[in-house]
């Protein structure tokens, strides 16, 4: 249950960070809204899944879903440049978080 939780709380991590940057330094009501909902359930997550995984796995783990998701969704949505060299540190960053679950 716990990695369970930890990918959705990752998932939620890339949602608050994109609000984030389209809140517009929160002068927009909507994506600010989204950014403090996405971040206490992001962060809430984080901390029931830190109750049985290690510190260090679970934290890079959460982060390394949430920085794929946020430079995956910015490169679809045409914010971030694509490039072939992105897309394969991008897969290998996703590799790096699969080899630290299996790994456990």
């Amino acid at each position: 249950m716990a990695w369970f939780v930890l990918v959705l709380s990752g998932v939620l991590e890339a949602v608050w960070a994109t609000a984030l940057g389209k809140s517009e330094g929160f002068s927009r009501l909507v994506p600010t809204l989204v950014f403090a909902v996405g971040i206490v359930l992001s962060m809430g997550g984080l901390a029931y899944a830190l109750r049985t995984l290690p510190v260090g796995t679970g934290y890079a783990v959460w982060v390394g879903i949430g920085a794929a998701l946020t430079v995956a969704y910015g490169m679809a949505s045409g914010t971030e440049a694509v490039s072939p060299v992105k897309i394969v540190l991008l897969m290998g960053l996703i590799g790096c978080v699969v080899g630290l679950k299996l790994s456990h």
